[in-house]
């Protein structure tokens, strides 16, 4: 993955960022709920239950959300260097870790650390530290 710096936007990035903030802020104001993505599709995933118009609406709008972007700028290209066995692993692990953490990045790097949760700031810190180290290991240790 290489990073093109002449192309860097921090007007964008911020208003990106502040965007997921009032998002944040609105859904938790109007509806008491943290919008932390595996909470919100765990509670569609177990079953009918009283909540799931909004987290519909929630879905649907991260997936809209980069065609609405399309249609006033470009998009970046993605490329993905990992074959589909690795993306799967990893998905999976993604998803047994937010089991354990009781939550994901955005609930508790968003959400957990705006409302001052100390369990949120171990959380975040686990999650960046894990970051950290798969990428070392990954790049350094099993790069041939």
């Amino acid at each position: 993955m290489t990073i093109d710096w002449a192309a860097f936007t921090p007007a964008t990035a911020f208003a990106g960022g502040a965007l997921i903030g009032l998002a944040s802020a609105l859904l938790m104001a109007f509806n008491g709920r943290i919008a932390g993505i595996s909470g919100i599709v765990g509670g569609i995933l177990e079953g009918p239950a009283s909540g799931i118009g909004w987290r519909l609406a929630f879905i649907v709008g991260l997936l809209i959300a980069p065609m609405i972007w399309q249609l006033f700028s470009a998009m970046p290209s993605i490329e993905i260097e990992s074959s589909f066995p690795t993306l799967v692993a990893a998905g999976l692990l993604v998803g047994i870790g937010t089991r354990y953490g009781s939550g994901c990045t955005s609930g508790h790097g968003v959400c957990g650390l705006s409302r001052l949760s100390p369990r949120s700031l171990i959380a975040t810190i686990l999650f960046m530290a894990t970051g950290f180290i798969t990428v070392f290991v990954v790049r350094h240790l099993f790069a041939g």
